[in-house]
C-alpha cells in the first residue's frame, strides 16, 4: 500500500475510493447488551463500512477520587466524577466477543479505540483489523507504539492536538511498525459549533503528514460530513445511536439511522461529483447542445441574394453556425434558395 491508500478488511480507502463510514457506537448502548448488538446490526442496515465500540474499564481509564482534578465541570457531563462517567460509558470487556461476533452475522466490519495495553491485548485475541487512537490518547506515545507494533491500520483522531503533537503521534505510529495510516481532524467539543470546525484542516493534514486525511464529527447533523469529503476526506466517523432520546452519555451528538442512511448516501454523491478538474464536454452534456443559440435564417432568402442583418438571427436551437459568425456572414450572397428556419451553413453561402 502507499501514503494514496489503505486497507480495511477487505475495503480500500483512499481519494479513489467512495468515503469509509464509520458508526461510533461508543457509550450509546447505555449499558445494555442487547442494544449494542441491535446498534451494530443497524448500522449495518445503514450502510456503514464499520461500526467502531471503545474498548476500556473505569479502573483502566482513571482511579476512584473523590478529590477536585477528578470532577468534571461544564459540558455535557457537568458533575460527574471521572471514575463514575467510564463506569457508566464503557462497553465491558466481556461483551467484546459477542459484539464481534454480531458484525461478522451482518456483514459490518467492527474495530476499536483501545485506551490501554490491556484493550490491545484483547482485540489481538479476537483479530480485530484495525484500531483508532481517540484524540484525548493523541499524546499517549506509549499506547500508539503498542498499537503501531501490532501492524494493523490505524486511525488517529487530533482533537486538541497540536501540530508538534500529532507530528509526534504519526512518526511513533511509523517507527513502529505502522504502514496503513489515516488522520483524522476533530474538535473535541461534544457537540461541536459550526463555526469552529475548520475543515479546511483535512486537506492541511492530508500535505503537511503525507497522510491520508478524514472526519471524526463531533458537529449535529450531516453537513459537516458531507462538506469534509468534498474537501477531500476519504474516512468519516460519526457516532450512532438507535434514538437520541435515550439520554445516553453521547446521545445528544449522535446521528440516528435516518441520518446514518443519509450520511452514507450523501457522502459518497460527493464524492462522485468532486470528478478531476477538466474542461471537456461532458457525456451527459451532449443532448443539451442543440439549446444553444446559433445563426438561423429567418426570412426567405432567393439564391443569389445578398445576406443583410434583417435576415440572420442568434436564436435557439443550436444546429446553425455560432454566433461568433454573424458578423461574417452578412454581405455574403445565398447559393441558393433559403426558406425561414432554415440553420445557417458555410454550404448555403459564398462570398462576391
Amino acid at each position: 500500500m502507499t501514503n494514496s491508500e489503505i486497507e480495511i478488511a477487505g475495503r480500500k480507502i483512499g481519494p479513489k475510493h467512495k468515503p469509509y463510514i464509520i458508526a461510533e457506537l461508543s457509550a450509546n448502548h447505555n449499558g445494555d447488551l442487547a442494544s449494542a448488538l441491535a446498534t451494530i446490526e443497524q448500522a449495518a442496515h445503514c450502510g456503514a463500512d464499520a461500526i467502531k465500540i471503545q474498548s476500556y474499564t473505569p479502573d483502566t481509564m482513571t482511579i476512584d477520587c473523590d478529590k477536585p482534578d477528578f470532577q468534571i465541570e461544564g459540558g455535557l457531563w457537568d458533575g460527574y466524577k471521572l471514575y463514575d462517567l467510564y463506569e457508566w460509558a464503557h462497553t465491558p470487556f466481556e461483551w467484546h466477543q459477542a459484539l464481534f461476533n454480531k458484525a461478522q452475522e451482518v456483514g459490518i466490519t467492527i474495530f476499536s479505540t483501545p485506551f490501554d495495553e490491556t484493550a490491545v491485548d484483547l482485540l489481538e485475541s479476537l483479530n480485530t483489523p484495525a484500531y483508532k487512537i481517540a484524540s484525548f490518547e493523541v499524546t499517549d506515545l506509549p499506547l500508539i507504539k503498542r498499537v503501531a507494533q501490532t501492524g494493523k491500520p490505524m486511525i488517529i483522531s487530533t482533537g486538541m492536538a497540536n501540530e508538534q503533537e500529532i507530528a509526534e503521534a504519526i512518526a511513533t505510529a511509523r517507527d513502529n511498525g505502522c504502514h496503513e495510516l489515516v488522520v483524522l481532524h476533530c474538535i473535541s467539543a461534544y457537540p461541536a459549533p459550526y463555526e469552529q470546525a475548520n475543515l479546511a484542516t483535512i486537506n492541511d493534514i492530508a500535505k503537511r503528514f503525507n497522510v491520508l486525511s478524514g472526519l471524526s464529527d463531533h458537529t449535529l447533523g450531516t453537513v459537516a460530513s458531507v462538506s469534509a469529503v468534498a474537501l477531500g476526506a476519504c474516512l468519516i466517523e460519526k457516532h450512532f445511536i438507535l434514538d437520541r432520546t435515550q439520554n445516553g452519555p453521547d446521545s445528544e451528538f449522535s446521528i440516528e439511522p435516518d441520518e446514518l442512511v443519509r450520511l452514507v448516501e450523501e457522502t459518497t454523491a460527493a464524492h462522485q461529483s468532486i470528478g478531476a478538474a477538466g474542461y471537456e464536454r461532458k457525456p451527459v452534456e451532449q443532448a443539451s447542445m442543440k439549446f444553444r443559440r446559433s445563426l438561423y435564417f429567418v426570412n426567405e432568402i432567393a439564391k443569389g441574394q445578398k445576406i443583410t442583418p434583417s435576415d440572420v438571427r442568434r436564436i435557439r436551437p443550436g444546429y446553425g453556425l455560432a454566433p461568433k459568425y454573424l458578423d461574417q456572414i452578412i454581405g455574403m450572397r445565398a447559393t441558393q434558395d433559403i426558406e425561414p428556419g432554415t440553420a445557417v451553413d458555410w454550404e448555403l453561402i459564398q462570398h462576391d
